[in-house]
């Protein structure tokens, strides 16, 4: 891309789409279409067409979704499926229609099988059944990523489906009913610190594994992708495995139990962990096979205790009513 290339981030206040924009102004890029919901509703078709229309921009960062851990993604099903499939559509059709150059579409390695080979590959997408508490969602992006595939197969454009893992850093969301385990953790320790609590209860058993991303470092992986020479990024659109779909992920893994531990020691809270074994514990075991992004040159940078001293501090400045 070049340095004055129209570049729309759709998303541009969540946490995802905030660190795209950070990497991106960074970089040198500043023109950036941004539109708070307010100003444009990706849910609207017409909305969003008339905005394509108007804007033409030349790259899309499609960042924008209704995302949430596993309290909201079960409680919310109807509103998960509903938004993401309209926001999805909206932004892929009127950048075909309006000739957008590359787009990323950001999804979730929720998209993969509950029970997926581990690590989990680009190929292993629809070889088997999905985690219950989150099949909406995963059922949209699912969606988003065969549209991208269909049409750069019918009308030759050049979308890639992006599926990183877990993500936290600053613009997380920390309402303990519709946040992700690092954040809830985060929130819930410093809170019961300020209490003097003797226990954190947490759900689940503990034992699952998961992998985290700081967000800042899947923001360089996306500039990364959408700079990538043609020749290497349209090895990744043709892929004769798993054509326009690559995973994102810092190859580390970690339980429950052990990421409550670290987050405990990062906020300074001094009680017991209690895990609900009656409350779900989601997928056993999530680790995204991430060599096809490593083999290209990509790594990430932020190891998780720091990213974790980061997302704490990012929170305490941020969320002045959780310190009273």
């Amino acid at each position: 891309m070049k340095s004055d290339a129209k570049i729309f981030v759709a998303g541009h206040r969540g946490m995802v789409g905030s660190a795209i924009v950070r990497t991106l102004q960074s970089a040198g890029y500043g023109n950036l279409l941004l539109r708070s919901r307010a100003e444009l509703d990706l849910c609207c078709q017409a909305a969003v067409e008339a905005f394509f229309r108007e804007h033409r921009p030349e790259y899309v960062f499609l960042a924008a979704a209704r995302v949430g851990g596993i309290i909201a993604n079960s409680s919310y099903k109807g509103e998960f499926i509903h938004d993401n499939l309209m926001i999805q559509n909206n932004i892929i059709h009127s950048s075909w229609i309006n000739g957008v150059m590359r787009l990323l579409f950001l999804g979730s390695t929720c998209i993969y099988p509950k029970f997926a080979p581990q690590p989990m590959k680009e190929e292993h997408l629809l070889t088997g059944p999905l985690e219950p508490t989150n099949d909406a969602y995963a059922i949209a992006k699912i969606a988003g990523i065969c549209q991208c595939r269909s049409y750069n197969q019918q009308y030759g454009t050049r979308y890639l489906s992006v599926m990183p893992n877990n993500l936290y850093g600053p613009n997380d969301n920390y309402d303990l009913e519709k946040s992700h385990v690092l954040p809830a953790l985060i929130r819930k320790f410093h809170e019961a610190k300020l209490r003097g609590d003797a226990s954190v209860t947490i759900w689940g058993t503990g034992t699952p594994l998961r992998e985290f991303l700081q967000v800042d470092d899947l923001a360089v992986a996306c500039l990364f992708l959408m700079n990538l020479d043609d020749v290497r990024y349209d090895a990744l659109l043709n892929d004769p495995v798993a054509p326009a779909l690559i995973n994102v992920g810092s190859g580390q893994e970690i339980s429950i139990r052990d990421l409550a531990l670290l987050v405990r020691e990062v906020v300074g809270f001094n009680g017991e962990l209690s895990f609900d074994a009656n409350k779900p514990d989601g997928t056993p075991r999530k680790l995204a096979d991430s060599s096809r992004i490593h083999a290209l040159g990509w790594r990430h940078s932020v190891g998780l205790r720091d990213g974790i001293a980061g997302a704490y501090r990012w929170f305490l400045e941020n969320h002045p009513e959780s310190n009273t």
